[in-house]
């Protein structure tokens, strides 16, 4: 593979693998300085990341993605789709299902044994699904896939924002594709004007401290008085500033038959109220086997129970 017509081969088999593992983007980048690492150190230092210290680690690692092994030159990105076609509701349509980092880290890893049997060889790779000290969106715009929404999501012009992004980083010389460098925004506010909390400081600026998502995953405290009816009767998570976007009114996908995001059975037909009430009683053992690799585990019963009382206030239920 070390000859340009070699390493375009190889490149196009991966995204053809790629495909064929079910990802419905797959670009390649190039790994160095993340162009975007300033504004995320600006953002860190503004507080906007409210309790989720993690984000700081690995500082070094998130403004050089050569640095998580040595040798690693290029990211293998993909995206996937979680449904913008189904309705809203209490729970964000990326929770309703089965795990994504999972499921994607599964795939990833199929994608790197694959690549090690075309190879030929051992070939060193990482798998990236947001948890690790990598600017995602940074890598996914450098591989084509997407722009950055006024929203702070990534952006597909075939696909809208409704997937998931992924990493396999290796220490393959493949071929970069050019990077996303279009603003497909324009002059288009519908998602920071949706926002019920007020939450982006200013377009691509999100204080995550005023997010439902964060208020209602991230957060462990009480919600804080001011955001409490601003929440209504979502249980965890929003997908508001994407549901409002053209670009997914107009291209996001349904979910396939076989998706593993697909509304999970403990949540299948139940409105806020319902799922409220059902969780406000429900014991661990019940929850553990409820939510046995939903990425809803993330907020505990312990959570879930604190933003059901406050859906069921707000809706004027009984608690």
């Amino acid at each position: 593979m070390t000859a340009a017509v070699d390493a375009l081969a190889i490149e196009a088999r991966i995204k053809a693998q790629g495909y064929g593992l079910g990802f419905d983007l797959v670009g390649v980048a190039r790994l160095g300085e993340a162009e975007t690492a300033a504004a995320f150190d600006s953002w860190l230092e503004s507080s906007y990341a409210g309790e989720m210290d993690y984000l700081s680690r690995g500082a070094d690692k998130r403004r050089d993605s050569r640095l998580p092994f040595p040798g690693a030159v290029s990211a293998i990105v993909v995206g996937l789709n979680y449904g913008g076609r189904e309705p809203g509701g209490p729970v964000a349509r990326y929770a309703r299902g089965d795990d994504y980092h999972e499921v994607m880290t599964a795939r990833l890893d199929q994608l790197h044994a694959w690549l090690e049997g075309e190879a030929g060889h051992p070939i060193r790779g990482k798998a990236y699904v947001d948890t690790g000290p990598l600017l995602e969106r940074d890598l996914a715009r450098r591989a084509g896939l997407g722009w950055f929404g006024k929203n702070t999501n990534l952006v597909n012009p075939e696909l809208g924002s409704f997937f998931f992004i992924g990493e396999l980083l290796v220490d393959l010389d493949l071929v970069a594709d050019e990077p996303f460098e279009s603003d497909r925004c324009g002059t288009c506010t519908r998602c920071l004007d949706a926002c019920p909390t007020d939450a982006f400081a200013a377009p691509r600026v999100l204080d995550a401290t005023k997010c439902i998502s964060y208020l209602t995953i991230e957060a462990k405290g009480p919600i804080p008085e001011e955001f409490a009816e601003k929440v209504g009767d979502l249980l965890y998570g929003c997908d508001i500033c994407q549901s409002v976007c053209p670009w997914n009114i107009r291209f996001s996908r349904e979910l396939p038959d076989d998706s593993p995001f697909r509304v999970r059975p403990m949540l299948a037909g139940k409105d806020a109220g319902a799922l409220a009430r059902e969780l406000m009683v429900m014991s661990q053992d019940e929850f553990s086997a409820g939510f046995k690799r939903s990425p809803m585990k993330r907020a505990k019963l312990q959570g879930l129970k604190r933003n059901a009382a406050l859906v069921l206030s707000n809706t004027r239920g009984p608690v």
